[in-house]
């Protein structure tokens, strides 16, 4: 059903009239031309469109426009401040916690939401923390390794 959905998107309010039934992604990569969350399987398995939704790390190829209405959604575009990377973003590019880029948002969201609620996790937490999101490079110890600097360094700011 086609209807107005407000929210928050990245830290400023945002509404759009729009099929509820649409799905997040699209919305974010169409609508608003935001292309840090990816297609990956389309299923909700690999966590390349991982977002986070009233500070919950969701699947955004899985996650309907009306289940956003009212609440903050945070892509990879909203995780740098005033030009500043995030802790998280600057672990990743420190620690080489990519190789081909493409599951590198999603890692991030996830992580971003893991060190909300878990800010000195251990390396325990963050390999179950993440384990759904899958990298096809193979940078997981690469991953695992800025994700832990990132806590150190108050990476759930």
């Amino acid at each position: 059903m086609k209807r107005a959905i407000h929210f928050r998107l990245n830290g400023r309010p945002a509404s759009i009239d729009t099929d509820d039934r649409r799905t997040l992604l699209w919305l974010l990569r169409t609508d608003f031309e935001l292309t840090g969350p990816k297609y990956g399987c389309g299923a909700g398995l690999c966590g390349a469109c991982t977002v986070t939704v009233g500070g919950e790390a969701v699947r955004s190829c899985q996650t309907l426009v009306k289940e956003i209405s009212g609440k903050d959604v945070v892509t990879i575009e909203g995780l740098s401040s005033d030009g500043a990377l995030h802790p998280l973003q600057r672990a990743f590019m420190e620690h080489g916690g990519f190789q081909c880029g493409y599951c590198t948002s999603g890692m991030i969201m996830q992580a971003s939401a893991l060190l909300a609620k878990t800010p000195r996790p251990t390396r325990e937490q963050i390999v179950s923390g993440l384990e759904d999101n899958l990298c096809r490079c193979g940078a997981h110890q690469r991953i695992i390794a800025a994700v832990q600097a990132a806590a150190k360094a108050g990476g759930e700011s």
